[in-house]
């Protein structure tokens, strides 16, 4: 299901600012890292056309939107798929059908926000936490359907006759709603994660721009552009499949495979001077990106863990799923 649509206008103005954006970005490597050339084309999308030791020192040296788009652009420079491979759908589940295991993140402060992107991820600005617990995995197909069985809900669209899809056990489950996440969450002696919780988990205090560092790698997560690279459909795969895409905390999947759903409103952050329509109490906050954004975010600009979505809370499609979140003891 495609993100929500904005206006013409809105959309115009947008890509006025990422073509404004990317243009300091060439001007650093025709000026500030020749050697870049021998990797890159000249053109403002720096297509990858051979190996050079020196391109990632120049990829991380850019600044804002420029690094952004560059690492996006920077698929390996080999231009290999190795180890993105699609994972082998579970034939028996590695997890199990009770809640996940659980990961404690400390109290403290943690950068939150983005200044370089979509005017509703910024500011960049220090948030904080009291200590608290997230799941480690997405919650899973397995996971949901012994809490429907248990508590009488009604099953996910992709459910037949109330059954686990066949070797999808281990993958997230999907076609759930803010409503269905949250009572799931209930009844796993849980509850949905705050924004800034989600955020701080899957991103560390660092405020780097993936789970794993500031630059973009196809064989980390599962996203529309790896599933591009591969020229295959895109779906789900099981939680923790990529595990050199891990959060600095040790969570898996905070990159793609699923939307998460989280206990916040679509707000500003503090101090977010371009106000939006949209905010208010009506929509719910969505984070992490899926292996399907190719509307809005152009398949796979959605990985950076800044990122937001919001809808109607009662939407539910086949890139929406969630993980719990709780206090410690």
């Amino acid at each position: 299901m495609p993100l929500k649509k904005l206006s013409a206008a809105i959309l115009l103005t947008m890509i006025s600012s990422l073509a404004i954006a990317a243009a300091p970005s060439a001007k650093h490597h025709q000026d500030k890292a020749q050697d870049c050339k021998a990797c890159h084309t000249s053109d403002d999308n720096f297509k990858p056309v051979e190996v050079n030791a020196s391109c990632q020192q120049c990829h991380e040296g850019l600044p804002g939107e420029g690094r952004l788009i560059a690492a996006i652009k920077q698929q390996p420079h080999d231009g290999s798929v190795n180890g993105m491979t699609p994972p082998q759908y579970d034939s028996v589940s590695r997890l199990g059908n009770h809640p996940n295991e659980m990961i404690r993140i400390p109290a403290g402060e943690f950068i939150m926000g983005s200044n370089n992107r979509l005017a509703d991820e910024g500011p960049e600005h220090i948030s904080s936490t009291t200590e608290y617990l997230i799941d480690k995995f997405e919650v899973t197909n397995l996971q949901y359907k012994k809490y429907i069985d248990e508590a009488g809900r009604r099953a996910p669209k992709h459910f037949e006759r109330r059954e686990v899809p066949e070797g999808k056990a281990d993958h997230p489950v999907t076609f759930v709603s803010w409503f269905d996440a949250k009572k799931y969450c209930a009844w796993a002696g849980k509850r949905l994660p705050t924004e800034q919780e989600w955020e701080k988990a899957a991103r560390g205090t660092d405020g780097r721009i993936f789970p794993w560092g500031n630059l973009f790698r196809l064989e980390r997560a599962n996203t529309p552009v790896r599933w591009d690279k591969m020229k295959q459909d895109g779906d789900t795969s099981p939680v923790g499949a990529f595990k050199q895409g891990i959060s600095p905390f040790g969570l898996h999947d905070t990159a793609g495979n699923v939307w998460e759903w989280v206990d916040a409103w679509y707000q500003g952050h503090p101090g977010n001077e371009q106000p939006s329509e949209n905010f208010g109490e009506i929509y719910r906050v969505l984070k992490g990106g899926s292996w399907w954004d190719c509307s809005f975010y152009k398949c796979g600009i959605s990985a950076p863990v800044f990122n937001r979505s919001f809808f109607n809370p009662r939407v539910k499609n086949s890139s929406f799923g969630f993980r719990c979140a709780k206090e410690t003891e």
